[in-house]
């Protein structure tokens, strides 16, 4: 899969640096989580997803880490960067060692499926 991103040579050089730093910060916190962790959620307060995210793998002793950024009417531009570095438009954003798998729909998915057990086997 190849993903419409805009080539660098399209970005003026004056401006590449400050959409290299722009919220810099939220993303290098969760590419630590999701170097250190298993399974990592990263949501928000009062979207239901990542709670049902949560309590999927709550029902199945799967321990995880999770961050949470704000809410509807708060932190949306910081956690916009990671809409951008991920380019998944929605939270949650699940990682399973280290590979973005979606959101709670795609994790009931894998977990129903047998895949998720799979993926996390040592």
């Amino acid at each position: 899969m190849t993903r419409n991103v805009l080539d660098e040579a399209h970005i003026h050089p004056a401006i590449r640096q400050s959409i290299a730093d722009k919220h810099a910060d939220i993303v290098q916190e969760v590419q630590a989580a999701v170097a250190s962790n298993k399974v990592v959620v990263v949501g928000m307060t009062q979207n239901p997803f990542p709670r049902k995210a949560r309590k999927a793998l709550e029902a199945i002793n799967a321990p995880f880490k999770y961050l949470e950024y704000g809410s509807y009417l708060s932190q949306w531009k910081r956690r916009n960067a990671l809409k951008m570095w991920t380019g998944w438009p929605t939270f949650p954003m699940i990682f399973v060692k280290g590979t973005l798998v979606g959101g709670a729909t795609d994790l009931q998915r894998l977990i129903d499926s047998g895949e998720f057990a799979r993926m996390t086997a040592d």
